[in-house]
């Protein structure tokens, strides 16, 4: 671009802006520079075709004045001066046009009309609008009245004919003004609104920091996609876990080629089945579990959707939430193979403690070894068959062989069985069963869940109390409750109570002793059988359990 190309662009710049974001001193010689411009065409026709008027002195003051007056506009330094001061310009701008009108009024008629120029500057800055209004009106009546008072011409007719320039100019004020004003308090309301815009955006660019910071901060992946599956948002955690899923040979894969593995860890998931191809399909999901990535660096992801809806309730995507849970998986895998170790050594020597007493018990044993035997076979296989069933609920199995079975009977022998317990811990223990009931169950299952709930009604009573075991039938249902009035447990607790190895907080602050599997084991039987199994508890009042068993 040339030097003067260069200039005319910076120039036509400068006059494209808004009025209001130029310097005072541009914006005052701006407001002049109308008057100005008309002066100096003025000057030019005068010049063109009354030459003699260029020597008439009052109009070669009027041009004079306009340069002074211009030459203030550009040189005072009106930013220090107070902020309506350079309203004596356009006050001089008066003076000027009278000696306009005066000098050059019988070569070129209407110069007074240039008063227009400083009336609309005066009603169009605001400030002042009466007195603006009243020197709308006086000023041009004085440029007209002064002369003829000097030259002592008050006639009627001469100053009634001068009156309608200065009632013209006046009109023009008051229209100047309304618009000015009406524009003001639009500009006051466009401000006010911008800076609640300014405001919400400072509170918005806020708000979506803190947003950054949290999602850069959090130890889980978060992923924002749009309706066609395009990403919008990914944290430092899901990049992360992106370039884990990204094969070797790929710098930018999409969503087919990642390395996402099905729970085997070594089936590579259809695309229709991955978690974001799920979220994009409209899918809500919480927990589900995936790999990513291969070799040692893989790891366990689970996943969790949810969409998101416009105004009108149309899905506009979803975010997806990634969080590793690789150690808790080879936790659990750890314990579970703990539990399968330790039940597969203890099989071997119940195995021949039940073979030793069977043998002692053929022996025909005497009266008061009987009971003792017996006792030690019951629980001996009570113990296996506890080690069978850690072994088939680690395996997700647990089998059970129902036939007719007098369930009334079998409330009858878990009482008497724990009874010394009972007694030992100051625990009254009844029965509410009727004479017979009969039902289709596996009897020695049912029986391990009675005694595990009866041994917890007195185990969880450990002041003493109270422990009723209640047997009816409702319609096709077998119902069986067993209520205590011990130490109870919280609905948090209660929440959890039938998960494996769970034991209330209550119990972990006391020496009670457990490995919390009872309930466990008792919920995996139930469940076989085709019933259920309930808590009710109120801590501090006891708890009760209670069984539905088809009949």
């Amino acid at each position: 671009m040339t030097e003067p190309v260069a200039w005319a662009a910076g120039r036509l710049r400068f006059f494209r802006r808004p009025f209001h974001e130029y310097r005072l001193t541009d914006r005052v010689a701006l407001s002049q520079l109308p008057l100005f411009v008309t002066t100096l065409l003025t000057a030019f026709l005068i010049w063109a075709f009354y030459p003699h008027t260029m020597d008439n002195p009052l109009f070669l003051a009027f041009l004079g004045s306009q340069l002074a007056i211009m030459a203030l506009c550009l040189l005072v330094p009106w930013h220090r001066l107070p902020y309506t001061s350079f309203l004596i310009i356009p006050v001089l701008d008066f003076f000027s046009v009278a000696l306009g009108r005066e000098g050059g009024q019988e070569s070129l008629t209407g110069i007074s009309l240039l008063a227009v120029f400083p009336v609309i500057w005066l009603c169009a800055s605001g400030y002042y609008p009466r007195l603006s209004l009243w020197f709308s009106f006086l000023g041009p009546l004085a440029i007209i009245w002064v002369p003829l008072v000097i030259r002592a011409d008050l006639s009627g007719p001469s100053l009634v004919k001068s009156l309608l320039l200065p009632v013209m100019m006046l009109g023009i004020g008051v229209s100047v003004s309304v618009l000015t004003l009406s524009m003001m308090r639009q500009q006051r309301v466009l401000e006010e609104k911008d800076e609640q815009l300014q405001a919400s955006l400072r509170s918005t660019k806020r708000q979506e920091a803190l947003l950054n910071s949290v999602l850069e901060t959090v130890n889980i992946g978060v992923l924002a996609v749009d309706a066609d599956g395009h990403d919008i948002l990914m944290n430092r955690k899901q990049r992360a876990n992106h370039e884990l899923a990204t094969p070797k040979d790929s710098e930018d894969p999409n969503e087919s080629q990642l390395l996402v593995f099905a729970a085997d860890r070594t089936t590579l998931m259809p695309v229709e089945e991955r978690p974001v191809r799920r979220a994009v399909m409209g899918e809500t999901f919480t927990d589900y579990l995936i790999w990513l990535g291969a070799g040692k660096e893989q790891r366990a992801i689970t996943t969790s959707a949810r969409a998101m809806r416009d105004a009108d309730g149309h899905f506009a995507g979803s975010v997806i939430v990634f969080s590793d849970v690789t150690d808790l998986v080879n936790a659990l895998a750890a314990k579970d193979e703990f539990v399968s170790s330790v039940s597969h050594e203890f099989r071997t020597p119940l195995t021949s403690i039940l073979g030793y007493v069977e043998i002692l018990l053929e022996d025909e044993p005497r009266e008061d070894q009987l009971e003792p035997l017996t006792i030690i076979k019951r629980n001996s296989e009570r113990l296996l068959t506890l080690v069978s069933d850690l072994l088939a609920t680690r395996d997700g199995q647990l089998i059970v062989t129902p036939h007719a079975v007098d369930v009334a009977e079998l409330v009858r022998a878990s009482i008497s069985a724990a009874l010394p317990k009972a007694d030992a811990a100051r625990v009254v223990l009844k029965a509410d069963a009727p004479a017979r009931l009969d039902a289709h169950v596996d009897g020695p299952r049912i029986s391990q869940v009675l005694d595990n709930l009866v041994s917890n009604a007195i185990k969880y009573s450990p002041d003493g109390g109270n422990v009723v075991v209640s047997l009816a039938q409702d319609g096709e249902q077998v119902i069986c409750r067993v209520r205590d009035t011990g130490m109870g447990m919280s609905s948090e607790d209660q929440a959890e109570v039938f998960s494996k190895f769970f034991r209330t907080s209550n119990v972990r602050r006391t020496a009670i002793p457990g490995v919390g599997l009872g309930l466990s084991i008792s919920k995996a039987i139930v469940e076989a059988h085709g019933g259920t199994i309930e808590v009710e508890s109120k801590l501090g009042e006891g708890t009760t359990f209670i069984v539905r068993l088809p009949v």
